[in-house]
């Protein structure tokens, strides 16, 4: 039975601002090793609930080498294996080989939303993500992009919006896992790094004990990607594109016969500013 673990490190109990995600930055050698065991709880809750292969995927851009290279290897459970992956969303061989549940760890709520580093990909540079209307954030984009493979989520850990933000978009179904209370965009009332892990753990177990609560989540066929940018200078790039619309000064279109297909086109053609 393989299992695909998707982290980010902002919906980490004991993390709390930028300082503690991004390379460089004086907390993120701490935010690292919280993140690291995090991963490991669920790792060790699979394997219990009866996974005999598990690959970790780091989805958190940290910045420079750091990016999608946050984890520990020194600290990761011997039960799982990882992946460094260059782009995000770019590993998929885990999904193409056939897994039977997926689970996201520290996840963040979306843009817009009152959830401790709120955001959609880009802090910055994206204000909103629609597929076919319906606006996600990167749960949703991770879910798209495993349910284009059939696969299920099962779990998701994080703040209470990004626990809430899942739930609406996934049913009742999914296991859920609060590990802090956001107060504020940078500010949180926090479990202990070890209770969470204990949660974790177990919320990892039962996630396990019924393969099909949930169903793999597929935003539709065919799909409208549609991203609202900060400024109608990123909109640029896609002037003399071939398959992606500007829409306006600030919202560029994507689609396709289904989701990946739309993703891809805009995704991996997107250059991220200096």
């Amino acid at each position: 039975m393989r299992v695909f673990i998707i982290s980010d490190m902002e919906g980490v109990a004991g993390i709390t601002n930028w300082g503690g995600v991004g390379a460089g930055e004086p907390l993120y050698d701490e935010g690292r090793t919280l993140y690291t065991e995090e991963i490991n709880a669920a790792v060790r809750g699979a394997r219990a609930g009866g996974a005999t292969e598990v690959v970790v995927m780091d989805c958190h851009g940290a910045g420079g080498v750091r990016s999608f290279n946050s984890l520990r290897p020194d600290l990761l459970d011997d039960g799982c294996e990882f992946v460094v992956q260059r782009e995000w969303t770019e590993y998929t061989g885990v999904l193409e080989d056939g897994c039977d549940a997926a689970f996201f760890v520290g996840m963040h709520a979306m843009a817009g939303s009152r959830g401790q580093m709120s955001h959609t990909v880009s802090g910055t540079d994206w204000r909103s993500v629609r597929f076919n209307g319906r606006e996600v954030g990167e749960t949703g984009i991770n879910a798209a992009l495993c349910g284009n493979w059939n696969c299920p989520v099962l779990l998701v850990t994080g703040d209470q919006v990004a626990c809430a933000e899942a739930t609406e978009l996934l049913g009742p179904g999914l296991v859920t896992v609060q590990v802090k209370t956001a107060l504020g965009r940078f500010s949180a009332r926090h479990k202990t790094p070890g209770v969470a892990r204990t949660l974790i753990e177990a919320g990892a177990r039962k996630a396990m004990s019924d393969l099909k609560a949930v169903a793999p989540w597929d935003p539709g066929r065919p799909c409208e990607v549609r991203i609202e940018l900060a400024t109608a200078d990123l909109s640029e790039q896609f002037h003399h594109h071939p398959t992606v619309e500007i829409a306006d000064p600030r919202t560029v279109v994507s689609r396709g016969e289904d989701w990946w297909t739309a993703w891809r086109r805009f995704y991996f053609s997107y250059q991220w500013p200096e």
